[in-house]
C-alpha cells in the first residue's frame, strides 16, 4: 500500500485537486485498494473553530468539467505525526516544502518532494490563487499526477 499526502498551503485549491485527479487515475486503473490519497495544508487560514473550509469554487468547477468530484472535503492542516502514516509527501511548490519542513522539523526518510517533479520538471504548481487560472492549475497537477502513477502503479 502507498500512501500519499498531498501538501498546499490552504488545502482548498492545488492539494485537493492533486488528491480527487490522483484518486481517479487509480479508480480507473482498477487500483485504488493499493493506496491512500489525503492531502492537507501547512497553514491554518482555511480552517476556522476546528472546521476546515471546502474546496474553493473555482477548483471545484475544473475538477467537474474534467467528470472528478469532490464532495465531502474540507481543509485539514498538516501535522508532524503525519510522517508516520504516510510514504510520500507530494509539495504543490517550494514554499510548501518550506513549511512542510517546519511542520516535521526533519525529512530523514526522503518522503517530502514536489509535484512537478514527476513530471520530469524542476517548477512549482501554477497557483491559481493568485493568477485565478484553474486549467493551467489543473493541466500541471495533472501532469504531476500522471508521472507518479506511471512511476509507481506497478510498486503499489
Amino acid at each position: 500500500m502507498i500512501r500519499i499526502m498531498f501538501v498546499c498551503h490552504g488545502n482548498i485549491c492545488r492539494s485537493p485537486m492533486a488528491e480527487f485527479i490522483f484518486r481517479d487515475m487509480v479508480k480507473k486503473a482498477g487500483i485504488a485498494d493499493r493506496f491512500v490519497i489525503e492531502s492537507s495544508a501547512t497553514s491554518t487560514e482555511e480552517i476556522w473553530n476546528g472546521i476546515g473550509n471546502p474546496v474553493y469554487p473555482p477548483a471545484k468547477r475544473e475538477l467537474a468539467k474534467h467528470g472528478i468530484g469532490c464532495d465531502g472535503k474540507r481543509a485539514v492542516q498538516l501535522k508532524k505525526s503525519d510522517y508516520d502514516k504516510y510514504d510520500y509527501f507530494i509539495c504543490m511548490d517550494s514554499n510548501n516544502i518550506r513549511n512542510t519542513m517546519r511542520i516535521f522539523g526533519d525529512d530523514k526518510d526522503g518522503k517530502v518532494c514536489k509535484m512537478m517533479s514527476f513530471a520530469g520538471m524542476n517548477r512549482d504548481v501554477s497557483d491559481p490563487w493568485y493568477s485565478g487560472d484553474f486549467e493551467q492549475a489543473y493541466n500541471d497537477i495533472y501532469s504531476g499526477c500522471k508521472g507518479f502513477f506511471e512511476k509507481f502503479k506497478g510498486k503499489a
